[in-house]
């Protein structure tokens, strides 16, 4: 998929496949709140063998959000799941959401999950699918409003 433009309140936005000399603002922006900041690393390394395992597999699509400077004002991470249920629909995950403290309250998190939602729908996706973390009540009202419904219990298990 080619980039895609946004604009927002005169500012113009793009959204893009991440490149490998990406990685360290994803990660920047990864760390930027009180969850990332305690569970993501300094070390760019693992990020980087990550990044081009993402990169290689056509199931994945890591978004970069950049303003006209060249600034990364947000990312997402969106994966094609195909299944045999529900009629063996496709699902769309998106993980790893985040937007620039600089570009919030301007209405980009919204355009982002537009963009997103046609990206899906482009690849056959019949349903979009996401977890966040309980601890982040913002993000929670922010899914709601889009329109997302707490419709399962999630759980994890660390390996």
């Amino acid at each position: 998929m080619n980039a895609a433009r946004i604009l927002l309140n005169e500012q113009s936005f793009t959204v893009r496949r991440a490149r490998s000399d990406d990685v360290e603002d994803i990660v920047a922006l990864l760390r930027d709140d009180d969850l990332g900041a305690s569970r993501e690393s300094e070390d760019l390394g693992p990020y980087s063998s990550a990044f081009q395992q993402i990169d290689s597999d056509s199931k994945h699509f890591l978004a970069v959000i950049e303003r006209a400077d060249g600034e990364i004002a947000g990312t997402m991470h969106l994966t094609l799941l195909p299944g045999l249920s529900r009629n063996a629909a496709t699902r769309m995950q998106v993980e790893a959401v985040r937007v620039a403290r600089s570009a919030r309250g301007i209405g980009l998190g919204t355009a982002m999950f537009q963009w997103a939602h046609d990206y899906g729908r482009g690849k056959g996706a019949a349903l979009v699918q996401l977890t966040t973390d309980k601890e982040r009540p913002d993000a929670c009202r922010f899914y709601r409003s889009l329109g997302y419904a707490d419709s399962h219990e999630g759980f994890k298990l660390a390996l």
